[in-house]
């Protein structure tokens, strides 16, 4: 184990922690991770395998005369988001996660940590490893691809698990239980776009970086910018004034992460630069007065590039289709929960944009608490397409989990959490997607929990996790086999 790492406790689960960021582990590409677990099981001699959808699952025995206490499942899944600033070399194909210590939190530098839910994964394999705790049979399930669409949660067999209790190990409070998260559903746009050669002018980049990102769910209601609607706004204001050319436009990488930078390519007549620069200056200093509260790291950028001879501008009516769209697609909080303070009900998040050839992708994320409420905002989007004349796809969505207030583990869980901590447990809902939803309507028989240390700002470079608070999850996750045993 490295120094950097081996001074943190319990010193077993940060072990396997460092491990895993070795591993490249990305959502698509966690095969190497799931191979090294099921090897680790299979030389401590466990029960174990991997099914069609990548998912590993161990069994253990339970402890000498507990033969006959109820199973528990541990969960978490092995993928992780890849996320980096863009002045940041990293290879996430072939590169480890390097984790430093900043004050008291484990991070990355410039990447994506992956504690979410690597974390997770580490307790449950030190829960196995250890031979000394007390605990009834145990299983381990470490899902593939939660991070793109929970697919593996998706792909369980309904004879794969046989526990009446499940511990989801991928919340990011410690000292509180989830009991209910929000279903989502994606819809991906595909824009239709034609182009047009012009004389010769000068091509720019206008960029848009620095913004914080982070989870489309948990971050959603902080108010955060999206680099993909800012760079929309400042063009779309533009060309009432000016004539440009746009022939290339992106931003952000994963349909759960708010957009942390957005960049479009352009040509300017030589003789607008200069006002046209004036111009991009002071719509991007407004923009930074509004959100520099929360983004004041917000840097805009136009600065000359070398074009390519293939690259031809879109015709003026499909820029303005394009900046169009952009401008009425809805980002952000669209209703709160009315019966829980400070719940969001229903969002959006404008996640992903691509322009190629003859079309422009375009990929929104939404989630809501509410069935019908999601259902609503999918046909808005559909109308949205409609009026645009993109074609949408809206493949299936994933189910909420509905809060069990009269849970009897959740009864269970809250005395070993007053008895380990002094503390009363906090319980909440969250207005994201954990596998327990799907898992739940598989086996609507398991009482089902979450639990976990606290982390911050996951699915951004951001991303940490606090030291202190592994040690406290640790603990409590130990006592909690042994009481419900």
């Amino acid at each position: 184990m490295s120094d950097i790492l081996s001074g943190l406790k319990p010193q077993p689960l940060w072990k396997h922690f460092e491990e895993i960021c070795r591993i490249p582990h990305g959502s698509g590409h966690e095969k190497a991770l799931a191979d090294y677990v099921l090897a680790w099981a299979k030389a401590l001699k466990f029960p174990a395998k991997k099914d069609a959808s990548g998912n590993v699952i161990i069994s253990k025995p339970a402890s000498p005369g507990k033969e006959s206490s109820p199973g528990v499942i541990l969960q978490g899944h092995l993928d992780m988001v890849w996320e980096k600033n863009s002045d940041v070399v990293h290879d996430f194909l072939k590169d480890p996660i390097k984790p430093v210590i900043r004050d008291g939190w484990v991070c990355a530098s410039g990447t994506t940590l992956g504690a979410d839910n690597g974390i997770g994964v580490a307790a449950a394999m030190e829960i196995f490893e250890d031979s000394a705790l007390v605990h009834g049979p145990l299983e381990g399930l470490f899902t593939s691809e939660e991070e793109t669409g929970l697919t593996g949660a998706r792909g369980i067999s309904l004879s794969a698990l046989k526990g009446k209790y499940l511990l989801n190990l991928d919340s990011e409070e410690e000292g509180a239980f989830t009991i209910g998260c929000a279903g989502g559903a994606d819809s991906d746009f595909t824009l239709p776009l034609a182009r047009k050669a012009v004389k010769t002018k000068t091509a720019f980049r206008l960029m848009v970086s620095g913004l914080r990102g982070g989870h489309s769910g948990i971050n959603i209601h902080e108010g955060r910018a999206n680099a993909i609607k800012i760079l929309a706004r400042i063009l779309g204001q533009a060309q009432t004034k000016f004539t440009f050319a746009l022939y290339r436009m992106e931003g952000g990488n994963k349909h759960n992460a708010i957009p942390r930078e957005a960049w479009a390519e352009l040509y300017v007549e030589p003789a607008k630069i200069k006002a046209f620069s004036s111009f991009l200056q002071a719509a991007g200093d407004q923009i930074k007065a509004e959100y520099h509260v929360v983004e004041p790291g917000m840097k805009l950028a136009f600065d000359p590039v070398e074009p390519d001879p293939k690259d031809v501008p879109l015709t003026p009516k499909s820029q303005k289709s394009l900046l169009d769209f952009l401008a009425c697609c809805p980002h952000g909080v669209i209703s709160m929960n009315a019966e829980i303070p400070g719940l969001v009900e229903t969002s959006i998040n404008l996640a992903v944009l691509r322009t190629t050839k003859d079309k422009a992708k375009i990929l929104c994320s939404g989630r809501s608490s509410v069935g019908s409420a999601l259902e609503a905002l999918q046909n808005v989007l559909k109308s949205l397409a409609d009026i645009c004349g993109a074609k949408v796809k809206q493949p299936m969505g994933y189910p909420g989990w509905t809060p069990n207030l009269q849970s009897p583990l959740l009864q269970k869980m809250k005395a070993v959490h007053l008895a380990v901590t002094g503390k009363e447990a906090g319980v909440l809902a969250i207005h994201a997607g954990l596998e327990c939803g799907l898992i739940g309507k598989k086996y609507p028989e398991i009482d089902m929990i979450s639990l976990g240390p606290t982390l911050q700002y996951p699915h951004s470079p951001d991303e940490r996790v606090e030291i202190a608070s592994v040690e406290k999850f640790w603990k409590l996750l130990v006592a909690s086999l042994e009481a419900l045993a």
